[in-house]
This record gives structure tokens, sequence and C-alpha cells, in this order.
């Protein structure tokens, strides 16, 4: 991951809203939330979603697939697991077990 590629996602996910979009997403699994459902989960107006779901793709950190009128979100795996490589990469001096994510999911 080239270092811009990486603040571009570290800065859209530095904002609160897009952060817990981003988690929710990134919980509920490769078959993704509708845009309704994610306002209403996170008590977050749809004109002010809109925004912020157009940053987190921009950032390549979620994706749209629209089925019918339905557009579903979902994270982008590939993204977040480069970044989180990217940020972990020369962690603790050469001893990568002290950067062990507590509870992460392994594929």
């Amino acid at each position: 991951m080239e270092i811009l590629n990486a603040v571009t996602a570290l800065s859209a996910l530095a904002q609160e809203h897009r952060l817990k979009v981003f988690r929710l997403l990134v919980q509920a699994g490769r078959t993704g939330v509708p845009a309704g459902k994610i306002g209403e989960q996170l008590d977050i107006p749809l004109s002010t979603l809109s925004f912020h779901l157009k940053e987190l793709k921009q950032a390549e950190l979620i994706q749209c697939q629209r089925e019918g009128r339905t557009l579903f979100y979902s994270a982008k795996y590939e993204t977040m697991n480069t970044l989180l490589a990217y940020l972990t990469e020369n962690c603790c001096q050469g001893q990568p077990e002290d950067c062990e994510v507590p509870g992460a999911c392994v594929s």
C-alpha cells in the first residue's frame, strides 16, 4: 500500500460517523447492509449518510452493489487487510507477535 492510499484511508476513518459505518459494515460481512438500514442503526440522516458513504467509497474502504432499487454497502476487506498490514509491517522491532490484534478475524 502506498503512503498516499494509507493517508486517504486513515483520513476517511478519522471521522466519527464514517468510523461507525465502517465498523458496522465490517461486522455485517460480505453481504453488506442496505443504506437505509445503516442510517437507522446508526441514527444518521440519509443526506448526511450519503456524504459519508461517498467518502468511504472514494477511500476504497467500502463498495456498493445495487439490487433492484436498494443499494447494499459492504466493507472491502482486501483494502482493510492491506491497511492493517501496512500499519504493522515494521512493528515491534521485528517481533510481529507483539502486534497481534486481539479478537481479529482470521481467514
